[in-house]
């Protein structure tokens, strides 16, 4: 396989009649998303969608999300997920920075943040709401902007799935994606995947998870998120049952697990404490083949309690970056004896532990997680010197006949090997917050506070929290009284949910370093002591 589409194209050809994909009570054979897969392909080459040209999907999970990400890739181009939960402002940087010429969204969700859309160099929305969805009058207000319906052309697109000539592919480094994550200094930084990288990874992961046809993966993590995109490229590698969920409740979880027979769910911590805090109907907990973990340390009172809750299935506690899409999981073998490992390499990957001149540490020497191979993206979106700080070689670890040396990730994450090879997570080198499995800027929440002229100086940190791994506290100075709750109130009108401070603090004066510049480690500790007395 040379491009991510490939995997679906020879499941339907494979297995047409099995069911690929399930959402809101519909499920579709793989003969038909990929026939759904096809047409989308052809509605935005016709809009003029041509190799490398980025397509932005901005949607909730349903049938046309996967149609137009995998329809990207058909048609050549790049796609770029959005998170649904991001507000206006961070959807436009999303789309000015990648460059994306085409937005696939629908009405409502184009309604909220067409104000913010005119200057990110977007020419073309493809709107997914059915013909009689009601698509307001007075669209497009941006000037330039056409706005197209995914219905439009259907015409044009009517031969696209018929034929059984295979679709042509590019070269494996081709990008297929770019996924934007949380940099500590500021606005969210897109991460290039090559069609290699979700191929591989694909492979890999849905290797070590021992997955099959027969499985039935629950994707309930946002498909913007790169754990939650795996969920469909490796249920497609392998031929499975993917099942699509936008996470209200934990209710919605049970009753999806219980409808559909699910054997897989990979989740956040904060997900998972809420799903082992409610009851499980009998057959979802026993149909679970295996439970995993990613985007922060599960508790081992929490794996306690899920291994209790699914006896019959297989704990995976897993590690990675959104650079190398996956580094490390823990064999369900070695979690009792050790627990707090986060594992080791994952295949087709190669991870070492090592100092700041290259040089190899010891066992149990702290050391920067560096990732070598195949999995390693391509680096970030038009930022080559951020690229050149964290993507590069290894001195030393090179074969000879490499023309050009392989370039490595290097994570920023302090680790220890042990003696047996068992690596353990040590901590971060820079500022970022991990909460609710998102990494959150906070440089990104700070501004926000700014914005809304109500303070002078903000300070966010992530503190400690049993559910969410971190929550985030904002530490502010303000000219007169600050009414936090005011203050809250507007930030909530620019930031997603989850970037939401949990508590303001009001300091009388901030701890500056000799340069005069804020002391971020000294305030962070004051407020972890105040949260924790």
């Amino acid at each position: 396989m040379t491009t991510i589409h490939q995997h679906l194209e020879q499941q339907a050809r494979l297995r047409p009649d099995a069911p690929a994909l399930s959402a809101r009570d519909a499920t579709l054979t793989y003969a038909r998303l990929w026939q759904g897969v096809r047409r989308a392909a052809a509605r935005l080459t016709g809009l003029g969608v041509a190799r490398h040209d980025r397509v932005a999907v901005f949607l909730e999970k349903r049938f046309e999300t996967v149609e137009a990400l995998w329809g990207t890739s058909v048609a050549g181009g790049v796609f770029v997920p959005v998170n649904p939960l991001l507000k206006g402002r961070q959807v436009a940087h999303v789309v000015r920075d990648s460059g994306a010429r085409v937005l696939v969204t629908s009405a409502g969700r184009l309604s909220a943040v067409r104000d913010h859309l005119g200057d990110t160099g977007l020419t073309t929305v493809l709107l997914v709401d059915p013909a009689d969805g009601g698509v307001p009058d007075d669209l497009p207000r941006v000037p330039g902007l056409t706005v197209h319906r995914w219905t439009d052309g259907a015409q044009e697109a009517d031969g696209a799935h018929e034929t059984d000539e295979p679709t042509p592919s590019g070269p494996d480094t081709d990008i297929a994606a770019i996924l934007y994550t949380s940099g500590s200094t500021g606005a969210p930084k897109g991460v290039v995947l090559s069609h290699r990288n979700l191929v591989v990874g694909a492979t890999s992961v849905s290797g070590y998870l021992h997955n099959t046809a027969d499985d039935v993966l629950l994707a309930v993590l946002p498909l913007s998120f790169d754990a939650g995109l795996s969920q469909l490229t490796t249920a497609f590698a392998v031929g499975a049952h993917a099942v699509l969920l936008d996470y209200l409740l934990p209710r919605n979880v049970t009753a999806a697990c219980e409808k559909y027979g699910v054997t897989g769910i990979t989740g956040v911590p904060p997900l998972w404490t809420q799903l082992a805090a409610v009851e499980w109907p009998s057959g979802a907990r026993f149909a679970l083949r295996y439970f995993a973990n990613t985007g922060g340390r599960m508790s081992g009172a929490l794996l306690h309690e899920l291994r209790d809750l699914f006896p019959a299935a297989a704990p995976y506690l897993m590690y990675g970056l959104t650079e190398s899409f996956r580094s490390t999981y823990l064999d369900p073998a070695q979690v009792d004896a050790r627990p707090d490992s986060i594992g080791r390499a994952i295949p087709n990957a190669e991870v070492l532990v090592l100092r700041p001149d290259g040089t190899p540490c010891e066992p149990d020497e702290p050391g920067e997680l560096v990732h070598r191979g195949s999995l390693v993206a391509l680096g970030y979106w038009n930022d080559p010197e951020r690229t050149a700080a964290r993507f590069r070689p290894v001195p030393g670890y090179d074969e000879p006949w490499r023309a050009v040396p392989e370039p490595a990730v290097w994570s920023g994450d302090t680790v220890v090997r042990d003696a047996d090879g068992y690596l353990y997570f040590v901590g971060r080198a820079d500022e970022m917050i991990k909460t609710s499995g998102y990494r959150v800027s906070p440089t990104e929440v700070e501004e926000a506070a700014l914005a809304t002229g109500l303070v002078r100086e903000a300070v966010a940190v992530g503190v400690p929290d049993a559910r969410l791994g971190q929550r985030i506290a904002l530490a502010v100075l303000a000219p007169e009284p600050v009414d936090t709750d005011r203050l809250l109130k507007e930030m909530r009108q620019t930031l997603p949910t989850f970037m939401v401070p949990a508590q303001v603090h009001v300091a009388a004066a901030f701890p500056r370093n000799p340069n005069g510049k804020l002391d971020r480690p000294a305030i962070r500790a004051g407020l972890v002591a105040e949260v924790a007395g």
